[in-house]
């Protein structure tokens, strides 16, 4: 691939800590040579692993950003042993205007991979990762919420990458965020993700979906916070005795999956969503999930959405506004993923 134009202010194999910026190459009408600004910090001292610990790759997603801002505040090189490489803010665009895509080129960053030296702001930022960060890192982890189009049960979740190291070593790791569910899912809305770029180059990837909506709880930042820092002492990274779910006298996580394209639910018409079951309760094949209303036909009777299967209800809309095809449910299914 070709070299990137992106110019870093940080010196990724120095020792200590640093603060900088990615500039990113990019024009405006009102701006022929500008350059989009992504901070950046590594925090590094002595021999071990590398870590590249990311959020914001939908900008409408922030219990991630909120995560590693405090992390680069907070850490010093004492605390660290191995490499530390942060990116709080992928799409800054988008989380400046709170929106999945980027405002500059109406791209899905999530999206963009393997990314393109020449191509859009988002494209050009995907390649930066896949050519410079992602050779460099050991661990790649990718914070993600459902933003403002999903709810989520708050889960640490992975792809089902090929049995080995890989998959035994992000396993232990997503288990390791201690959430009550741990979730296989699959890729239903297109390809060029950043989890798939960082699993093909033999990464051990760790994502997540910390909730969702505009609402975000104290709950939710205190358990994406606790479960980054956990993942990362779990790793050696950072010092500390692993927290686990036994520990908190919790009972073990449930891993579920959604790997079949039946397992989410897609609006059938355009109207106001009902959800009707909480997040995280087992449902029945056939059950309504959720009902589509019509404002403007207050006497129609609603349109129900029905779970294909049984399993348990591990995602749902956000906002009531909800137009067709929009996801609106994923039911998800129990699973040992130790023998799949």
């Amino acid at each position: 691939m070709s070299v990137s134009p992106i110019r870093s202010t940080v010196d990724f194999d120095k020792p200590g800590k640093q603060y900088g910026h990615l500039y990113v190459p990019y024009s405006y009408n009102l701006g022929g040579w500008a350059n989009l600004m992504l901070p950046v910090a590594v925090i590094s001292r002595g021999t071990g692993p590398t870590a590249l610990v990311l959020a914001g790759n939908h900008g409408d997603e922030y219990p991630g950003q909120i995560a590693i801002m405090r992390l680069l505040r907070e850490l010093s090189p004492e605390h660290v042993t191995g490499r530390l490489i942060l990116v709080p803010t992928l799409t800054m665009p988008g989380a400046k205007a709170a929106t999945r895509l980027s405002p500059l080129d109406g791209k899905n960053f999530n999206r963009c991979f393997p990314g393109n030296p020449t191509g859009t702001p988002s494209e050009v930022v995907a390649h930066y990762l896949t050519t410079e960060l992602f050779p460099r890192a050991d661990i790649v982890i990718d914070i993600h919420t459902g933003g403002r189009s999903l709810d989520f049960e708050p889960c640490a979740h992975m792809h089902l990458v090929p049995k080995g190291p890989q998959r035994d070593q992000m396993l232990a790791a997503t288990e390791a965020w201690n959430t009550d569910f741990c979730f296989l899912y699959a890729d239903v809305a297109g390809t060029g993700l950043l989890p798939v770029e960082a699993e093909n180059q033999g990464k051990v990837v760790v994502t997540t979906e910390m909730g969702g909506s505009e609402n975000v709880t104290a709950l939710v930042h205190a358990e994406t916070q606790m479960g980054l820092r956990n993942v990362l002492m779990h790793f050696g990274l950072l010092p500390g005795k692993v927290v686990t779910r036994e520990s908190l006298g919790l009972a073990p996580t449930r891993w579920v999956q959604a790997l079949n394209w039946d397992d989410y639910r897609f609006a059938p018409e355009s109207g106001v969503y009902e959800n009707l079951v909480p997040l995280g309760e087992d449902v029945s094949a056939g059950q309504p999930v959720g009902a589509i209303h019509f404002l403007e036909r207050p006497d129609r009777e609603p349109v129900y959405v029905l779970a294909n299967t049984d399993g348990v209800l591990i995602a749902t809309r956000a906002p009531s506004i909800v137009a067709q095809g929009d996801c609106v449910a994923c039911v998800a299914h129990d699973v040992d993923p130790r023998k799949l």
